[in-house]
């Protein structure tokens, strides 16, 4: 089979395009999905293979076959152990291709990472070390002790440090950055756990809040989060918005009926 070709995934809702096998079975899956990247996903590729040591795969999701990373991760596989794309076939958009990157990979430990170049490959090995010691989520983190946010709109970036920081200090969520989306999740929380998410990104923040509201362990590592230099973001605040503000609130909600719970056991 040529690497162009397609073969059926063991995901429904997905085909697979042929890859050069990684040396041994991974115990990551980094998924990244992607909307015409171009050849300016190649060094976020190359960053990534090299940047971490443990044993991974790297599966570009793309939602058409003209997508223009296709060719780019055709020409990369036969150097990249480990890489492949995923065509997303359960409905167009950011949140389904994360959802198939999900359930086309069978990894212990997926990793959601952007194939923009914003975030770091060296903090992932640190992020599968804390998973390995029970963590069921582990946030790469912009606002706590060490780590930093270089560029991006001002607004957003207000929001996000915001959001993030309340919902910490004051809704108990178990990272002061639940709403990046640069998350390592544990297969079997992610299999207990159902999605309800419907716009996008707000993925990452409901995973950390059922995970929080469920009393799941939930750890950190500092990372410096640089906005994109090539390319245009497809993240749309004004849309997805109040699909992050409902999480945020159900956060909230929860801190104030564990109060009670917790005062009764006292009593």
């Amino acid at each position: 089979m040529s690497a162009g070709s397609a073969s059926p995934s063991a995901a429904a809702g997905s085909t697979t395009l042929a890859s050069n096998p990684p040396a041994e079975a991974p115990d990551l899956s980094i998924v990244l999905p992607v909307f015409n990247e171009g050849e300016a996903v190649e060094p976020v590729l190359r960053a990534l293979h090299a940047g971490v040591s443990t044993p991974h795969e790297l599966v570009m999701v793309y939602d058409f076959d003209a997508d223009t990373t296709v060719p780019v991760i055709a020409r990369l596989a036969p150097e990249i152990p480990g890489l492949r794309g995923l065509r997303n076939d359960l409905g167009r958009g950011v949140l389904n291709a994360m959802r198939a990157g999900i359930a086309g990979t069978t990894a212990p430990y997926v990793l959601i990472s952007m194939a923009d170049g914003s975030d770091e490959p060296h903090v992932v090995d640190q992020m599968v070390a804390l998973a390995r010691g029970g963590s069921d989520i582990v946030a790469a983190s912009r606002y706590m002790r060490g780590g930093h946010q270089v560029g991006g709109p001002l607004l957003k970036r207000l929001m996000s440090r915001a959001a993030g920081l309340s919902l910490h200090w004051i809704a108990g969520v178990r990272t002061h950055d639940p709403t990046n989306n640069f998350k390592l999740y544990r297969r079997s929380f992610l299999a207990a756990t159902p999605i309800e998410s419907t716009a996008g990104f707000e993925l990452a923040l409901e995973l950390t809040v059922k995970a929080t509201l469920a009393g799941r362990p939930v750890a950190e590592v500092p990372t410096t989060w640089r906005d994109r230099t090539a390319g245009q973001s497809n993240f749309k605040l004004r849309k997805w918005l109040p699909h992050y503000l409902r999480w945020y609130f159900v956060a909230l909600r929860g801190r104030l009926r564990r109060r009670p719970a917790r005062a009764a056991d006292a009593g």
